[in-house]
């Protein structure tokens, strides 16, 4: 066509074709559609209305009966992103996390749509397996394709790649699977012009731009707020169970209590994962023979509890628990409170961090506690430091290698047999970049704006000499998350929570034990269960975290049981 512009064509042609043979688009039949109409109603279209408009903070789920529907980008380009017609829904992932819409759906015919609200939806997913298992599909292979085309530059985080500000926020992107857009500072041609075209300054990065703002220097929290994913309370609301931290454990018992009918929400400072969330692999998950990484992990079991039910609220930094007339309250940083008659406290524990000066200079900018590709980006063809001798120490090194980085293993002992799985240390010892340096710890970290190098000590001898690296990935010792509950529930002397059958008998003096032992994985403090590392003699795997997990969801509703 003669004098047609890039946006004329990207108005004509989506970039997603919605091809009712194609599992991420399908048109429901009349049989089907005469079955949803229980869950909502239907509604005329006119040319131009539209059903839903980026920005908005909630939205119902639209099947199309007849007409078209596009889906648009709300921004300038105004770029045609899909069209659907009769039998096809509209949406995406959103609609069971609760994220904010980021794109426009617009009728370009007359027709007809059923409009089923937003709780119906929840209902229709629960109760009509057959058809929730097509939507189910559809909702999260769209999110992944969003994820994959400039649909996601609706919403863009822009930073330097040496900034931990930056790192934050798009660690939290991704924990989520959210669909956005990262700009590198570094990368730019000519940043004030960049900048200026996005309507900021230099000063203003890290920035985040969705469809309804402009966020300067923000931190994960006000991200999530802005696009819809904090925890806002709810009148009068008592959830049956809290689930404090969404690791492997914390995710498996949000699963399992929402499956079982349980009012669930789970609560996590960060994202969905914990400590394997941030693991570039696992080899020794029991279904997964060619390995997994620790976010798709994460990610597809976070969606699982999401379309069960369950509210998956983060980044939700929890300060506090108490107990008042027989119900527990948990307490957030914001000072909001969230009621339930169960709590399962999953927080695991974090790494320790190097008694090192200048640590917190280099702190995500050369100095990192995961091994994924955000981390491992800048680091091929360069030379990495690892620091501990366990699994997770062994995996980074690993997928480190396998990216082109020359990796030097430094733990404190004569040998990683001692807390390393003989798989891994067969791999390592077979690996022509990866060394280990043995009765090694590192001493200083040298560099100006990032990290350049860090100074290591043989400790039997007590040589100290410098080593060029990008980057130091820090894999030491694991603390428990347990600070914030003071003394709410009984510790170890560690921190670690004492449950069932490791509870002395002083710690029984509530009146709801009267009568009966504690239930497995029970706190000194009644219908407070705690599971996977932040319990005293767990084991430390992914496996037994899940396992503890679900198998506490037991223990909740027995607890219930007795308690009504």
């Amino acid at each position: 066509m003669s004098g047609e512009t890039d946006q004329d064509r990207s108005r004509r042609d989506p970039i997603i074709v919605a091809d009712p043979l194609d599992p991420r688009f399908p048109a429901f039949s009349r049989e089907v559609l005469e079955e949803l109409s229980e869950f909502g109603e239907q509604r005329e279209l006119a040319a131009g209305d539209v059903l839903y408009r980026a920005g908005e903070a909630r939205w119902d789920f639209f099947v199309l009966i007849e007409g078209e529907v596009e889906i648009v980008r709300d921004d300038e380009s105004q770029e045609l992103v899909a069209a659907y017609g009769p039998g096809q829904f509209m949406g995406e992932l959103g609609l069971l996390t609760g994220q904010r819409t980021y794109l426009t759906a617009r009728a370009t015919r007359t027709g007809m749509v059923l409009v089923v609200p937003h709780d119906s939806f929840r209902r229709l997913m629960a109760t009509k397996p057959t058809i929730s298992d097509v939507i189910f599909g559809a909702l999260v292979a769209r999110r992944d394709t969003l994820r994959a085309t400039s649909a996601a530059k609706t919403v863009q985080i822009i930073g330097s790649r040496f900034s931990r500000e930056a790192l934050a926020l798009r660690t939290f992107a991704t924990r989520n699977r959210l669909a956005y857009t990262w700009i590198d500072l570094e990368e730019a041609d000519d940043v004030e012009v960049l900048l200026a075209s996005k309507g900021v300054r230099a000063g203003d990065s890290p920035v985040v731009i969705t469809p309804t703002g402009v966020l300067r220097h923000p931190t994960p929290g006000q991200f999530a707020e802005q696009l819809g994913l904090t925890y806002h309370p709810i009148p009068g609301r008592t959830f049956d169970l809290v689930v404090i931290g969404g690791g492997p454990a914390g995710l498996a018992a949000s699963v399992y209590g929402a499956s079982e009918g349980l009012d669930t929400v789970s609560l996590d400072a960060v994202g969905p994962g914990g400590q394997a969330g941030s693991s570039s692999r696992i080899e020794n998950y029991a279904g997964f023979p060619n390995g997994i990484s620790g976010g798709d992990l994460a990610a597809n079991t976070a969606v699982q509890a999401q379309r069960l039910g369950a509210w998956l609220v983060s980044p939700c930094v929890v300060s506090g628990l108490r107990t008042e007339h027989g119900f527990h309250v948990v307490s957030l940083i914001d000072k909001s409170e969230v009621p339930a008659r169960a709590v399962i406290i999953a927080t695991g524990a974090r790494y320790q961090r190097l008694a090192i000066s200048n640590l917190e200079q280099f702190e995500g900018n050369g100095v990192y506690y995961a091994a994924t590709d955000l981390e491992t980006r800048s680091c091929s063809g360069s030379g990495v430091v690892v620091v501990g001798g366990g699994n997770s120490a062994g995996q980074a090194a690993i997928y480190l290698s396998q990216v082109g980085s020359r990796v030097s293993i430094v733990i404190r002992r004569a040998d990683l047999s001692h807390s390393m799985s003989r798989y891994l240390i067969d791999r390592i010892n077979a690996d022509p970049n990866i060394e280990v340096l043995t009765n090694t710890q590192v001493r200083a970290l040298d560099g100006d704006t990032h990290l350049g190098g860090v100074v290591l000590e043989h400790t039997p001898s007590r040589q100290r000499y410098a080593k060029e690296c990008v980057a130091l990935f820090c894999f030491i010792g694991a603390e428990p998350s347990t600070s914030w509950l003071s003394e709410t529930v009984a510790l170890d002397e560690k921190g670690f929570i004492l449950t069932d059958r490791s509870l002395p008998t002083d710690a029984l003096g509530d009146p709801l034990f009267a009568g009966r032992e504690p239930l497995p994985f029970e706190t000194s403090s009644p219908g407070v269960f705690a599971v996977g590392d932040v319990r005293l003699g767990s084991m430390k795997r992914v496996a037994a975290a899940v396992g503890e997990g679900s198998s506490a969801v037991r223990s909740v509703h027995e607890y219930l049981a007795v308690t009504v």
